[in-house]
């Protein structure tokens, strides 16, 4: 373990088929007037609208509602948040969705008493919040983002073309709850399942892949993999299997707490070219890392070779006798590609609507990142987009 950190997370959570019974438990700990935040309304079909509502009413609550949230939250879209919930004099946030809900509800949280533009202050200056935030709570009904335990939120401005995360230091920021119920996760179609299973996984590589320290992170980064890896490919065959769907978003959760990231550098680079990619097509943010992740990885393996070679052997399976170190390290690469297809995932951005003139200007929004085995120039973040169109063909 390198250096000297510390590791506080005070979000707690409800697991389980009968978890939402435990928003009676946290509502009269908030003040009566609560913003109801969710998406386009697909919980309003299948009845979980109808059950917060219905404890919310029962615990005495004003409710305001932002509906509505798109999966690539939008400045615009957060300025109208915080509107809302401004007029309402809110006390406190509740997200009922996904990542992309939970990474809005927080936006809105640091912007309601923000005295300034807040994509100016905490997305393009990257300061953190001088005001008072409001508490946020958290019912999730996808899994991926780990949003429900963290203190990121995602923003898109689409003037700009930037799709950018700022992780607020402040644990306070984190969802002071989260009600994580495996049920409410059956009902998404096939696509969104296996990009938000890509983006678990992918969150783990992305702390994984970096350092060469022998450190206690990495042996629970293998684990969540492995495990990933195992419960993806029974509920690809049976999305209805609730052990493997439950599985699935605890290691949602624990891939993005900032647990296995403690002690060590970490990367986020298909991350960064992943967003810029998805500012300039919308796509849905598990499949742009899809199609990004195998040919930055095939860029810096020789830089982090040992790290892949381990890789290979501890989550792939891969048997390393009489091979060279770089050969284990491409077979891991192509285990993981065997079963990225497998799974359905999209491998090209072509597929997801980039096209070749975009390339330069998704390269000048990729945000370069120093942790992970080799700082990319701008010229290969471009290379590597190039290669991730060329796979298309």
């Amino acid at each position: 373990m390198l250096g000297n950190f510390s590791y506080c997370n005070p979000t707690k959570l409800y697991f389980g088929d009968e978890s939402l019974n435990y928003l009676n438990t946290e509502l009269p700990r908030y003040g009566r007037n609560v913003v109801l935040i969710y998406g386009g309304g697909s919980i309003k079909k299948n009845g979980i609208y109808d059950e917060v509502m219905k404890i919310l009413n029962e615990n005495g609550k004003n409710v305001a509602e932002i509906s509505g949230v798109m999966p690539n939250p939008t400045v615009g879209k957060l300025y109208e948040g915080v509107e809302t919930a401004r007029s309402h004099h809110a006390d406190f946030l509740l997200a009922v969705g996904g990542g992309s809900v939970c990474d809005y509800a927080k936006a809105v949280s640091v912007s309601v008493n923000c005295g300034e533009d807040p994509w100016e202050k905490y997305y393009v200056r990257f300061e953190e919040p001088d005001c008072e935030t409001l508490p946020v709570g958290c019912v999730l009904t996808m899994v991926g983002t780990g949003s429900e335990m963290n203190a990121g939120a995602v923003i898109t401005n689409p003037e700009t073309k930037q799709k950018i995360g700022h992780v607020f230091a402040d644990e306070k920021i984190m969802p002071r709850f989260a009600i994580l119920n495996p049920k409410y996760t059956l009902t998404l179609p096939h696509y969104q399942m296996v990009s938000g299973i890509y983006d678990i996984f992918n969150h783990i590589c992305e702390q994984y892949f970096s350092g060469e320290d022998d450190n206690t992170s990495d042996y629970i980064s293998e684990g969540l993999m492995r495990s990933v890896i195992h419960a993806s490919r029974i509920a690809n065959k049976d999305p209805q299997d609730y052990e493997a769907r439950s599985n699935i978003m605890w290691a949602a959760t624990w891939a993005l707490n900032t647990l296995v990231s403690r002690g060590k550098s970490t990367d986020w680079m298909v991350h960064m070219i992943g967003q810029s990619v998805g500012a300039y097509t919308n796509a849905t943010h598990g499949m742009t890392l899809a199609a990004v992740s195998l040919p930055y990885y095939r860029h810096i393996l020789p830089y982090g070779l040992q790290k892949f070679k381990r890789f290979a052997v501890n989550v792939w399976d891969v048997d390393p006798a009489g091979k060279t170190d770089e050969q284990t390290a491409q077979e891991g690469l192509a285990a993981m590609e065997n079963w990225m297809r497998e799974l359905g995932l999209v491998m090209n951005i072509s597929e997801l609507g980039a096209t070749e003139d975009m390339v330069e200007g998704i390269a000048d929004g990729t945000l370069i990142m120093p942790g992970g085995y080799k700082v990319l120039e701008h010229e290969e973040v471009a290379a590597i987009l190039k290669e991730s169109l060329a796979q298309s063909e």
